[in-house]
């Protein structure tokens, strides 16, 4: 069963048009990873999930909210629509005055009007259950780049999404806390959560995602099961990305270039 369903999304930035009549499916549960050069339409696809970006065409639904861009939803429809999912940016976003605790349970208290004490305790539970319990009272200048994601994980699931979206989680990491990250997400597609990632982090991908899209050039150039996308794809240019991925030197010498 679908928990998100994309319909004939087009959106352009004055003159750019970046993504051009995008069709996906995600089914409830299930990891859905979105791979591509830089401008190939990734983050924006993501962004239109849950209205931070608004096409100017297409339908979008999230678990029971549908919205018909074409048909300019107001603020409170993509509201409804962006309550249904968590967001992990690529930076952390962090509030800096705000302990970690704090700012997990920043959205619980104030958006949802949770008990204080409920959510303190629902934030104790999701920093353990991140691996960072000892770093409740830290404020972010006192965490690493990880950990702050972590927090930022934390965060995204305190308010009981039913989507999970990822925006390059782990660009911006020293490649040493990468895998701390890496190994939070893996635990949560085992825990059943739906989501939707965007990232270069092919081998994730096959071993986590239940599905693969490759975007280019605002389309979606092939999608299916990890195995197939990226172990067998069948389209050219997704041959040549992986190839320039996940063996640079070897694009180099040769003269490849995904640009």
């Amino acid at each position: 069963m679908s928990l998100v369903s994309v319909r004939g999304v087009h959106k352009a930035f004055g003159d750019h048009v970046v993504l051009r009549s995008i069709d996906l499916e995600v089914a409830a549960g299930s990891v859905t990873v979105l791979i591509g050069p830089s401008g190939s339409g990734k983050t924006t696809l993501l962004r239109c999930l849950n209205g931070l970006d608004r096409p100017q065409e297409g339908v979008v639904t999230v678990n029971d909210v549908t919205l018909d861009f074409a048909k300019r939803p107001s603020g409170a429809e993509v509201a409804a629509l962006r309550a249904q999912s968590g967001m992990v940016f690529q930076a952390h976003h962090l509030f800096p005055h705000r302990t970690a605790l704090e700012n997990i349970t920043e959205g619980p208290i104030h958006v949802q009007r949770e008990p204080a004490a409920e959510a303190r305790a629902r934030g104790m539970a999701l920093l353990a259950q991140v691996g960072l319990t000892a770093k409740a009272d830290a404020y972010p200048h006192e965490l690493s780049g990880g950990q702050q994601q972590r927090v930022g994980i934390a965060r995204a699931l305190a308010l009981r999404p039913k989507l999970i979206l990822f925006d390059e989680p782990t660009s911006a990491l020293d490649p040493e806390t990468v895998g701390d990250v890496l190994v939070v997400m893996r635990d949560l597609a085992k825990q059943g959560w739906t989501m939707v990632v965007v990232t270069h982090e092919i081998r994730f991908a096959e071993q986590v995602a239940d599905h693969v899209a490759f975007l280019d050039g605002g389309v979606i150039v092939e999608d299916g099961p990890p195995s197939q996308v990226l172990g067998h794809p069948v389209e050219p240019r997704t041959r040549q990305f992986l190839r320039r991925v996940l063996d640079p030197l070897s694009a180099d010498l040769d003269g490849s270039d995904d640009a």
